[in-house]
């Protein structure tokens, strides 16, 4: 049993097939899958692929690129769709300074509110990052300062430094498809040394599919794949890993239910 903790369902690319797609993730034994909001915009939306499958549940939150289309003066627009029972976690949210398609004060300014939302309503903080490690840990530091909050870096791909500080601030890690591919090595390095009680599998599909499936439109059934390389990576067996990252899920994402064993 699998958890894709990390995907994006309402997006265009499975409109056509998403009782399919959801279907193969069943069969494939993931057997639960958060749908991660990227903007208020399209929440609704979101949350209406996350009522349609029992268990498929999502986020809200605006993700860095949409900050300055979607600014947020305060958390309560966040909070408020969160009391949404199939809403487990607040982001994706966090820092993107690689294609910097929104200013940086406005991802930063989004990123508190989100971090405020995460604090207020005790649901996991769901932290996107790139090419901004320092700020990205500087205000976490910061934050986690003025209260605490749970949270994890998905599909991580940063270095021993992000890796370490997350782990500090009591964060879990997220590995996607990208550790898989044969240019990875020094990611699976930083994360063959991450304590298995701290990882999270994730596909952030319909993007990063996994070997043998690269370049391909990816789904979370291949979260499967995933799993299979962390475990071998961390020197365990398959059922080891699955058991490990679904407890490490259910224990961040505590909203969620046990998903029942086929």
């Amino acid at each position: 049993m699998l958890v894709d903790s990390h995907c994006h369902l309402d997006f265009p690319e499975f409109e056509a097939e998403l009782p399919a797609v959801v279907a193969r993730a069943d069969a494939a034994g993931v057997r639960t899958c958060v749908s991660i909001s990227t903007t208020l915009t399209r929440f609704e939306r979101v949350r209406e692929v996350a009522e349609q499958f029992p268990f498929v549940y999502c986020s809200v939150g605006i993700h860095p690129h949409e900050a300055e289309k979607e600014p947020l003066d305060n958390e309560q627009p966040l909070i408020e769709r969160a009391l949404h029972r199939k809403v487990v976690g607040i982001g994706e949210t966090g820092l993107d300074y690689y294609y910097e398609h929104s200013p940086r004060e406005a991802q930063q300014n989004n990123f508190r509110a989100h971090i405020r939302a995460a604090r207020e309503t005790g649901l996991p903080l769901i932290v996107h990052t790139r090419d901004a490690e320092d700020d990205t840990i500087a205000m976490l530091r910061e934050e986690m300062g003025e209260g605490a909050f749970r949270g994890l870096i998905h599909c991580f791909t940063g270095t021993e430094k992000l890796a370490r500080a997350a782990l500090d601030l009591g964060f879990s890690i997220s590995a996607s498809g990208i550790m898989t591919f044969k240019k990875s090595d020094g990611l699976r390095d930083v994360l063959r040394g991450i304590p298995l009680d701290r990882l999270l599998v994730e596909t952030d599909a319909p993007y990063l599919a996994p070997t043998p499936h690269r370049g391909k439109r990816n789904e979370p059934a291949f979260v499967v794949h995933t799993a299979e390389a962390l475990a071998a990576l961390k020197g365990v067996s398959s059922d080891v890993l699955a058991r490990a990252t679904t407890d490490n899920f259910l224990r961040l994402f505590s909203r969620v239910p046990a998903p029942p064993v086929a």
